[in-house]
């Protein structure tokens, strides 16, 4: 009869603390919409839902100042596509417009000096060229495109179902413990409880 009676007080105990954390978990999301309660003068709104735009704008801000940085990404892009690739393209395209634009009454042998000649400046100059001119991008791009913002908005546009969607299912492994502690806890909780009750 003992132990029946505190394996009760706990199993309720553990249901208690399963739900509460279930509850909880719950009420990061829900209610979407503001719930007006009257009479103890209160409004009821998901945590996630209420402060979506204070979140965003956070997230943002964390992204780009511990993260990545739009220096960062230009850096990586000119990185990735290779300087000598550039510079070889650069090469093509100059002894294109040569063969091009230039008359067909000039020696081919003066048109091999030149192109020799201008393979020759760019093999000297480009990659400082190209350096600079990553630079001035950069700098451009850092006063005019923000990482945070372009996040944040992004965020804001979500709709809340999404977002919900996102984290829960990025989180959902750990959410789950979070689940089962609240009923381990509420076992523990029960049958100490149920101690005190039946020996107090």
């Amino acid at each position: 009869m003992f132990w029946t009676k505190l394996l009760i007080l706990a199993l309720i105990g553990a249901a208690i603390g399963w739900f509460t954390n279930v509850l909880a978990i719950k009420l990061i999301f829900r209610p979407l919409q503001p719930i007006q309660i009257p009479i103890l003068n209160i409004t009821l709104q998901g945590l996630i839902p209420k402060r979506k735009s204070e979140l965003a704008k956070s997230i943002g801000e964390i992204v780009e100042s511990e993260l990545i940085s739009i220096e960062e990404i230009i850096d990586k892009f000119i990185e990735n596509e290779n300087k000598s690739e550039i510079i070889f393209s650069i090469k093509r395209k100059i002894k294109r417009i040569i063969e091009q634009k230039l008359p067909g009454i000039i020696p081919s042998a003066i048109k091999s000096m030149l192109m020799d000649y201008i393979d020759d400046v760019i093999d000297k100059e480009a990659e400082i060229a190209l350096t600079e001119l990553t630079e001035k991008i950069i700098h451009k791009a850092t006063s005019n495109v923000s990482i945070a913002k372009i996040i944040e908005e992004k965020i804001n546009n979500f709709e809340i179902d999404k977002l919900e969607h996102i984290i829960l299912a990025i989180a959902q492994k750990e959410l789950k413990h979070i689940e089962i502690l609240g009923g381990v806890i509420g076992f523990v909780i029960g049958i100490l409880q149920g101690l005190i009750i039946l020996f107090i």
